[in-house]
C-alpha cells in the first residue's frame, strides 16, 4: 500500500553511519525489505561485516536502526496510486479489511494514522501482534477467525512471495499488485489468482 523505502532507506544509511559503514544504495534495500526488521538490520550489515560481527552488532544496530525509523517513517514514503481509492471502495460497500504486515507495530499503526489509511481497518497485525507472522498462514487465519469467516471467503492482495506462502497456506484467494517488494524478483512467477494493476482493479474484481 505504501512505498516506504525512501524512509527505510535512510534510517538503515544513519544506522550504518554510527558504525561508520558506508551507504548503501536504495535498489539494495527494496531487496531487503519485506522479511522483518531483524532480517533487513542483518542483510545491511552483512553488507560490509562478516557473520560473527553482525551477531556481535546486531543488538545495538537494532536499537540504532529504530532509533532512526521513528524520525523517518512516514516522513519520505508515499502510497501507491490507486490505493486510497481502492480501500474507500471496499470499505464502502461494507466489506471488513484488514492490515497484515511485517513491519512492527511501533510503525505500523503511526505510518497507517500519517497516510489516512488507518480508518479503513477493522483489523492491524503487525510483526509482533501474534507468535507468528508472514510467510506463515497463521495472520490469515486469525484474520479470518476474527472476522468470522473461512479463509476461501477471503481476498488476500499483496506484492511479495511472503504474502503468497501464507495465503497459500491458509487456503485464501491471492491478488498481486506487480510494484511494491518481492526481494527483486518478478511477480509473475507467484502462484496467484490474478496479478492486479492496483487496489481499484482488485476492488472491481472483488466486488
Amino acid at each position: 500500500m505504501i512505498d516506504s523505502v525512501p524512509d527505510i532507506h535512510l534510517a538503515l544509511n544513519r544506522m550504518k553511519a554510527d558504525f561508520l559503514l558506508p551507504d548503501m544504495d536504495v535498489d539494495q534495500v527494496r531487496r531487503y525489505v519485506g522479511r522483518g526488521s531483524e532480517n533487513l538490520v542483518r542483510s545491511a550489515l552483512s553488507d560490509d561485516v562478516d557473520p560473527e560481527g553482525v551477531q556481535q552488532m546486531l543488538p545495538r544496530a537494532m536499537s540504532s536502526f529504530y532509533r532512526h525509523y521513528r524520525e523517518t517513517n512516514g516522513r519520505y514514503g508515499s502510497i501507491y496510486p490507486g490505493v486510497t481509492e481502492g480501500l474507500n471502495t471496499m470499505h464502502q460497500a461494507g466489506l471488513r479489511l484488514a492490515c497484515v504486515t511485517n513491519k512492527p507495530s511501533v510503525f505500523t499503526e503511526p505510518l497507517l494514522a500519517m497516510t489516512g489509511l488507518y480508518r479503513f481497518f477493522d483489523l492491524i497485525y503487525s510483526a509482533d501482534s501474534l507468535p507468528r507472522r508472514k510467510p506463515d498462514p497463521f495472520p490469515m487465519q486469525m484474520v479470518c477467525d476474527v472476522f468470522g469467516i473461512r479463509t476461501s471467503q477471503s481476498v488476500v492482495i499483496g506484492d511479495s512471495v511472503n504474502d503468497a506462502q501464507a495465503a497459500r497456506s491458509a487456503g485464501c484467494s491471492l491478488f498481486i499488485v506487480p510494484y511494491g517488494y518481492n526481494h527483486g524478483q518478478p511477480v509473475e512467477d507467484i502462484d496467484s489468482d490474478a496479478i492486479v494493476s492496483g487496489f481499484e482493479e482488485a476492488a472491481r474484481l472483488i466486488l
